[in-house]
């Protein structure tokens, strides 16, 4: 989908359209990430904001280290010390 114009309502309400909506696989209720960068709003679903972080924490991690298993045994680490 290309460009769209739509206003600003009251308490600072946008109207995302159907067909942006339905792209998006966004229903009444759902939520949804802002993220402001470079002077623009970017609407992202949680599973999109999931995967950039991933990707972004995918560029310092190197591939096989599995930083959730190195955080378990820290915390079993610091547990047995007391």
């Amino acid at each position: 989908m290309s460009g769209l114009t739509t206003k600003v309502g009251e308490g600072g309400r946008v109207v995302i359209p159907a067909g942006y909506r339905k792209s998006l696989g966004l229903k009444p209720g759902d939520e949804v990430v802002l993220i402001l960068e470079d002077g623009e709003v970017r609407l992202l679903t949680p599973r999109q904001a999931v995967r950039r972080v991933q990707a972004l924490v995918r560029r310092y991690v190197p591939r096989g280290r599995r930083l959730a298993d190195e955080l378990i045994q820290e915390r079993r680490e610091e547990a047995a010390r007391g």
